[in-house]
């Protein structure tokens, strides 16, 4: 079974930057789409950032223009450059693949939590 292991989290002043990590234990190509998903306290995970297999990405509105999804194919990783951070942007990020076969697989989730 593949695995995704996250890291690049921490804490960082507004306005700061931080990228996250997303290490899949066997190749990107396993997976049709890579994302990013993130979970604040007392709210529901929603969708960050989505990267195809072609390399398509889309992205939540609150995100757009400060986050950048990326995937590097050679280390079967992904990242998620966070720029201008904001406050409400604290939250555990949590890695995402979908298989060919429609099968999910999560990271554990790294923290990121922005100062204001």
């Amino acid at each position: 079974q593949v695995q995704l292991v996250e890291s690049g989290g921490g804490l960082v002043q507004a306005g700061g930057s931080l990228r996250l990590s997303c290490a899949a234990s066997a190749s990107l190509f396993s997976f049709h789409t890579m994302a990013w998903y993130r979970q604040a306290p007392g709210k529901q995970r929603e969708l960050v950032a989505r990267i195809s297999s072609g390399g398509s990405t889309n992205y939540t509105d609150s995100v757009k223009g400060r986050f950048t999804i990326s995937r590097e194919n050679a280390k079967n990783t992904v990242y998620l450059q966070m720029n201008s951070l904001k406050p409400e942007d604290t939250a555990v990020y949590y890695c995402n693949g979908v298989t060919w076969n429609a099968r999910e697989r999560w990271g554990q989730g790294t923290q990121v939590t922005v100062s204001s």
